[in-house]
């Protein structure tokens, strides 16, 4: 079994795979090796992985790799079972290549673009020869609300909603579904162009907002919140063979 670790920018999700899914799985703000080790103890993990996000963790792979046999540091050096078509593989966040890597695997020899909606939305192609073609990243709602709320006077900071409207009645709701509405569309645009563009792409939604708009957007498939795990499993697993 492999523990697979995640950092983001505002969480940190860990996995206990086997065979390509996830028999457990947690989550909490900040990396905490002791708490990590915990987690997996009740399975015979073997092996880990650890992508971040924040930068190098030194202190926290040392610790892992007192813990378990074989630990890797998921850097840009770190060979993945993708061809990597990007031009600044340095500057490309390991979180965005791993659900690629995920999308691949769970849809070979299809063109796939992976939307993930997180702190940032990115929206990644993965073609059927399994190239990483690269993408586009945008702000994602949190940073939208917060962006009217704090660059404006009076504008009050909203929240996320599954409802649709367009015509909103407070300014509450002008704000709310405006920047609902304004992701929707992009993303229904983005999707609308590459298609056009790459003809028959299969779209999968990830990421903790995925929710509002897996029902909302047409010919989409939800998955869960785990396709970057999937994606560092699969990693993990060709760097060991």
């Amino acid at each position: 079994m492999n523990l697979v670790v995640d950092i983001g920018n505002t969480r940190c999700k860990a996995a206990v795979m086997e065979r390509g899914s996830a028999v457990a799985s947690c989550c909490a703000e900040h990396p905490d090796a002791e708490a990590l080790a915990a987690f997996a103890a009740p399975w015979r993990v073997g092996q880990a992985i650890v992508s971040s996000t924040r930068g190098e963790l030194p202190g926290l792979v040392g610790a892992l790799r007192r813990r378990f046999d074989r630990v890797v540091e998921f850097t840009p050096a770190t060979p993945v079972p993708l061809k990597n078509d990007y031009l600044t593989p340095a500057t490309l966040g390991r979180d965005r290549l791993a659900a690629a890597v995920g999308a691949a695997a769970l849809y070979p020899g299809r063109n796939v673009l992976v939307v993930d909606f997180g702190t940032a939305v990115t929206f990644d192609l993965v073609t059927a020869d399994a190239t990483f073609r690269g993408g586009c990243i945008s702000p994602g709602l949190s940073l939208r609300f917060k962006a009217l709320h704090d660059y404006t006077a009076r504008l009050p900071l909203s929240e996320p909603c599954e409802g649709e409207c367009l015509v909103g009645r407070t300014t509450d709701e002008a704000v709310r579904h405006g920047v609902m509405n304004s992701l929707a569309f992009e993303t229904e645009g983005y999707i609308d162009r590459v298609r056009g563009q790459w003809g028959d792409v299969c779209v999968i939604f990830t990421g903790g907002d995925a929710k509002y708009f897996a029902k909302r957007i047409k010919n989409t498939i939800f998955a869960d919140c785990n396709l970057v795990l999937v994606g560092l499993d699969r990693i993990l697993e060709a760097y060991s063979t």
